[in-house]
Formats: structure tokens, sequence, C-alpha cells
């Protein structure tokens, strides 16, 4: 499957700490600090950033993975022992940032999860928009035991994704998730056994690409923003998409292909 991948050429090519490769209209990006368990710190984070400003035209879906035994063990705190509150602040809002890029970019991001997914790992698991965890996979949140306080959006998307008094527990008492209770949580969209998340992940994008790229970037753009609106402007907002979706070109296509049987129909799972 990795063998399907080939560098990105160009300015990503360039990037020091995330390999980005592409296999047709899928892209991978992965975290390359393995001797450091991926933590994250400024260069990595900017790096990030630049990728996906800078995707490939042809993209359709990006995956995100890390190198080594883990996914991210989260925030290299070498880097930010001696800041001042300014500096903290602005430190943060970087952050912010490049997560902002990830969540609502030009594509749909699939997280491939494995070893540690930790404190800014998770924050950055949580950007994506689809999350395959493999056997190895643990969460936790050890700002508490650190005398920090999450500062890469963790605050808002992780306590969505599995609802704020759980998050309260993994920060107050250094509570950790293995794979199969953060499934449950629902941390994990899918769960595999070990050593098949990034396989897993290749195979839903595959799928993923096939879509309309309209309607890709209606589900990932609109979808939350219409979860954080009042019911009956989510309900107009969701009137206008789905009228500019269905006005695609591409969609009218896949409809008359429906129509004429010439596309598959919905079945359950075997």
């Amino acid at each position: 499957m990795l063998s399907d991948f080939r560098p990105v050429p160009g300015l990503l090519q360039a990037l020091t700490l995330l390999r980005v490769e592409s296999a047709g209209p899928v892209v991978h990006l992965r975290l390359a600090r393995p001797a450091k368990r991926n933590a994250m710190n400024d260069l990595l984070v900017r790096e990030l950033q630049t990728a996906f400003v800078n995707l490939p035209s042809d993209a359709r879906v990006a995956i995100v993975s890390g190198e080594g035994e883990h996914f991210c063990a989260g925030l290299d705190l070498s880097e930010v022992t001696e800041q001042d509150v300014t500096q903290g602040i602005l430190h943060s809002r970087a952050w912010h940032a490049a997560f902002e890029q990830i969540q609502f970019g030009p594509v749909p991001v699939i997280a491939a999860l494995h070893g540690a997914v930790v404190g800014g790992g998770l924050e950055l698991a949580s950007t994506a928009h689809l999350r395959v965890a493999d056997a190895s996979t643990f969460y936790a949140l050890p700002e508490g035991q650190r005398g920090i306080f999450v500062g890469g959006s963790g605050s808002v998307r992780v306590s969505r994704l599995i609802g704020v008094s759980r998050m309260t527990d993994m920060m107050l008492t250094g509570r950790v998730f293995d794979a199969n209770e953060g499934h449950a949580i629902g941390i994990s969209n899918y769960r595999v056994e070990a050593g098949q998340s990034l396989a897993k992940a290749y195979e839903l994008a595959q799928a993923v690409a096939k879509n309309a790229p309209l309607s890709n970037y209606a589900v990932v753009q609109a979808l939350p923003r219409i979860a954080e609106m009042a019911p009956a402007e989510g309900l107009f907002v969701e009137s206008l998409m789905s009228a500019i979706a269905q006005g695609d070109e591409a969609a009218k296509e896949r409809v008359r292909d429906f129509l004429a049987k010439r596309a598959g129909k919905v079945r359950q799972a075997s």
C-alpha cells in the first residue's frame, strides 16, 4: 500500500519534519519525528499549515499519520518552558491557525492512529474528519499533571468529540483510554487490528475520493458550522448547501446514473 505513494515535488518535498506523498487523488502526510514520538514543535506545526495550504491541485483526500511507534505524543514541552504570557498566547494561536487549515481545508482528512495519541496529538487527531485507530492506540490529556492547559484547540474540538465531562476526567485525573475505550466513546470512527490503521485509512480515502468534490467540500465545510448554529439558521444554510451541491454537474450526472441503474444501491454491510 505505501508503495503506491510517491513524494510530492516542489515546496512540500522541502519540508523537514513532515513527509508528503501522493497516490493519485490521495495525499499522505506523515509526522516525521519518530525519535521524539512525533511530539509537535513549532516547526512541525508550521509545516502542517504549509502543507495543507499548498496541497496538490488534484488532491481529493488527505491522510495524516505518524512515523515510528506513535502517532503523536503531544506538545514538545522543551519549547514552552520559558514562555511568558504573551508568547504563550501567540504559540497557542499559531496552533489554531494551522489546525484550522486542516479541518476547514479543501479536502476531507483521515487520521491513521497508532500508539500514543496524547495531548496535542489528540488535538491534531480531532481536526480530522475521520479517525482510524489500531489496537495499539491510547489516548490521554496529561495537561493537568503538567500544570498547563490545552492550547491547540482541544477545549473546542476534543470536548465536542467526547464531551466536556470525559475531557475533564482525562485532564484532572490523567485517565488513559485504550483503543477499545476510545472507540466506544467516539474518538475513532474505525477500530482495526495493530498495524492496520494506515491501510484502512487508505481504503477509506480511495472511496471518499470517488465522491463528487463539491459534495465532499460541502460536508467538511458546512456540517460543523451548521452544528454551531441555531436550528432555524442551520436549516436555512442546509437548504443553500443542498441546492448548491445538487446544482453541480457532477452531482447531476451521478443522479442520472442512479436513475438509469448504472450506480449501485445502498446495501447492508456483510
